[in-house]
């Protein structure tokens, strides 16, 4: 990180139980180290075992990566970061509208038969993510299933999580493939407008469709970090943190620059 990126993250960082009284050791090292060699794991798809040595030994980072992905810790940290960005642009912390989608990856081979599939439509063996986003593109929750599981499936738990953690939530556009009994369910169950953005019969070639194209820009992001452009990881919740941890990257990017254009 820069200068500029470590003072927006710096007061955004949860604050450890050993600060708080709760017990435990204090840390080894410095989270700016830390952070830094996870940032650089994520985006430059190097294995754990390959850290450079400039960074803290790869154990105690991994230690920490595995910390913050179980306790939720790094979803926090990604949340502060959206919200300080969405105030940053003049918006209100708490998104309104929402797009869904969904994207097929390779899985790895050190990826089991437990949680990877084949996706049919999309020829891809390997795992799906499902991903809500709001309106600027940032992401709001993240599920990560074996390829074969169906959209609307993923959808129904997808939205339910995301509904609950943001309660200002009305509207999430979508595409076909989520049609059905779905759009029912998320009116009676959830108070949520699930509003289809269809592509018309007569076009033809590449057309940007409104709404969809947002989501769209964020998995072209995820495919920029080469730890995310094929699925390593041995668990879907690593997975899951893995593109929590790409986001960080592009926020602290978006908060350096604006703090730059305030200085």
């Amino acid at each position: 990180m820069t200068d500029a990126e470590w003072a927006e993250v710096r007061p955004l960082l949860p604050t450890p139980g050993w600060m708080r009284g709760r017990g435990g050791r204090p840390e080894g090292y410095c989270h700016r180290a830390v952070l830094d060699a996870i940032r650089y794991l994520v985006d430059n798809g190097v294995k754990w075992r390959s850290m450079p040595a400039d960074f803290p030994p790869w154990d105690r980072v991994y230690a920490f990566f595995r910390r913050w992905r179980d306790h939720a810790l790094v979803k926090e940290f990604h949340d502060r970061l959206r919200g300080q960005v969405r105030e940053r642009l003049a918006r209100d912390a708490e998104p309104t509208a929402g797009v869904i989608d969904s994207q097929s990856v390779r899985a790895d081979a050190v990826v089991g038969a437990d949680s990877r599939g084949f996706d049919g439509g999309k020829q891809i063996n390997g795992r799906k993510r499902h991903v809500v986003v709001d309106t600027l593109g940032l992401l709001l929750g993240v599920m990560v299933t074996s390829a074969d599981v169906g959209d609307r499936a993923a959808a129904q738990v997808l939205l339910h999580q995301v509904a609950d953690a943001h309660h200002l939530l009305a509207l999430v556009w979508a595409d076909g493939g989520y049609t059905g009994s779905l759009v029912e369910y998320c009116l009676a169950t959830l108070a949520l407008v699930l509003a289809i953005v269809k592509r018309s019969d007569d076009m033809r070639g590449f057309v940007v469709l409104p709404k969809r194209w947002i989501v769209e820009r964020l998995f072209a992001h995820l495919m920029r970090t080469r730890r995310l452009a094929r699925d390593f990881e041995r668990r879907t919740t690593s997975a899951e943190a893995m593109i929590y941890w790409s986001m960080t990257l592009l926020m602290t990017r978006r908060l350096a620059r604006s703090h730059r254009g305030r200085a």
